[in-house]
């Protein structure tokens, strides 16, 4: 039988890898993952350079033979997503690996309260980081004989939740938006998929949920249907790396729900 194989994919040890968001969650201990994993090269990127400065030394403390660089920047405005992903190219050489780990400071919120002008900044905030970067790589990646993307969204963008109507919706969009593209791009040896977590201990985003009141109860309910335990950052790394592995080589357009059994979605 004809090997239809026209794209290996590629070992970490070979891969450059791009995390938007990388400086602090599970963008953060993705970055680790790639780091222990032996990655050509780590580019994280977040719109504080203080933050992504510590960050970018606490890989390199743990792994100090890592070549680790930080790309400031907002990847939610095109202009600085296109420089963000230009400058990590130029200082790692390639793209093989995207990981879109960009969050929002949006929690669950009743549709009612969200006053009108502020639901376009939400699905800016929420989704944008993933389209445009994802844009960005996509021609680089084909040039080069294939690529990994894994955008990170939501399980309210499969389960209808009040108070994510709005915050649905964006995680919504980037779900389809990456099961589409990964159907366009197979032809080209990049594969796409989208992890859609519900509850992740340990991140800023949780902590700034819980701090709310109607947050707190939406969540505090939701954990309790966590019977394999609350998810932690290094859950999600686990498979983002998986999935950057050969051994993921025949998965793509795949939503795949990491949240310790709150839904079957």
């Amino acid at each position: 039988m004809e090997n239809q194989e026209k794209n290996p994919a590629r070992e970490i040890k070979d891969s450059c890898v791009l995390i938007t968001g990388g400086t602090s969650g599970v963008g953060l201990a993705a970055a680790m993952q790639f780091a222990e994993a032996g990655a050509k090269g780590i580019a994280i990127n977040g719109r504080n350079t203080e933050r992504g400065e510590k960050a970018r030394q606490s890989i390199l403390d743990k792994y100090p033979g890592s070549k680790v660089f930080f790309v400031a920047g907002d990847c939610n405005i095109a202009a600085q997503a296109i420089r963000v992903c230009e400058q990590a190219r130029e200082k790692m050489g390639s793209i093989d690996v995207l990981v879109n780990s960009t969050v929002s400071p949006y929690g669950p919120k009743l549709l009612k309260d969200i006053a009108v002008e502020e639901m376009e900044n939400i699905i800016v905030q929420q989704m944008m980081a993933q389209l445009l970067t994802s844009r960005i790589v996509y021609p680089w990646m084909s040039e080069n004989g294939g690529g990994v993307i894994t955008n990170i969204a939501s399980d309210a963008g499969k389960v209808t939740t009040p108070g994510e109507t709005v915050l649905g919706a964006a995680m919504a969009g980037i779900i389809m938006f990456s099961r589409t593209m990964a159907m366009e791009a197979k032809r080209n040896g990049v594969r796409v998929n989208v992890l859609t977590p519900s509850i992740i201990e340990g991140t800023l985003t949780n902590l700034s949920v819980m701090d709310d009141p109607f947050g707190s109860k939406l969540f505090g309910k939701a954990i309790k249907m966590a019977n394999l335990g609350v998810c932690v950052p290094d859950d999600l790394a686990n498979m983002i790396l998986f999935l950057a592995s050969p051994q993921a080589s025949r998965l793509t357009g795949q939503a795949i729900s990491i949240n310790g059994g709150i839904s079957a979605a």
